[in-house]
């Protein structure tokens, strides 16, 4: 069962490779895909959030779920499970980014970007929530794009961001209400 999910997984990426990359989508998805690095968009956007009041308390959940996936997904299951990126392992795949350093499973790039879009879905109005949902759908197929995970690790990565988004929104909702300064401006 698990050999034939990895054989899956390689499939899908060589078919990626052969049919869907471009010249015309190559750049656009290697910009995409930097946006994501380190969390870097979604950092921006939580300190935008941060700035102002009407949006803090978002603000602090982003942050929350940022932190959360940056435990859960970069420091312990990279390591633990420590998944071989996926250009060193299937032969004939080409990577188009810069070599990652660290390793495959799950994708701290989608992790990172479902927690905090999924919070800014269901917290902000559509104009907000939606344009950020779909940058990161896009940022996660980017990592596929250009090769440097598994499809399997773009999926958990995924649910992981969904599941920690919703721990994060309930965790600084709990502090929220019990916080003596922001109880009395609510």
């Amino acid at each position: 069962m698990i050999e034939s999910l990895l054989h899956l997984d390689g499939s899908i990426l060589l078919f990626i490779q052969e049919f869907l990359r471009n010249p015309l989508l190559t750049p656009i998805m290697r910009v995409v895909t930097t946006l994501g690095n380190n969390g870097a968009i979604w950092i921006l956007l939580t300190i935008l959030l941060l700035a102002f009041p009407r949006t803090r308390r978002v603000g602090c959940m982003l942050t929350a779920a940022l932190i959360g996936t940056l435990l859960i997904n970069n420091i312990i299951l990279k390591n633990l499970v420590a998944r071989t990126r996926p250009y060193e392992v299937i032969e004939g795949l080409t990577y188009l980014v810069k070599k990652p350093t660290d390793f495959s499973f799950p994708s701290g790039h989608s992790g990172c970007a479902f927690a905090a879009a999924c919070i800014m879905f269901r917290r902000l109005p559509g104009k907000y929530g939606v344009p950020a949902l779909i940058l990161a759908i896009v940022i996660s197929l980017s990592r596929l794009y250009v090769g440097v995970h598994y499809p399997s690790d773009v999926l958990f990565g995924i649910i992981s961001g969904i599941v920690i988004s919703y721990v994060a929104e309930w965790i600084v909702g709990r502090l929220w209400k019990i916080s003596p300064e922001t109880s009395e401006s609510e």
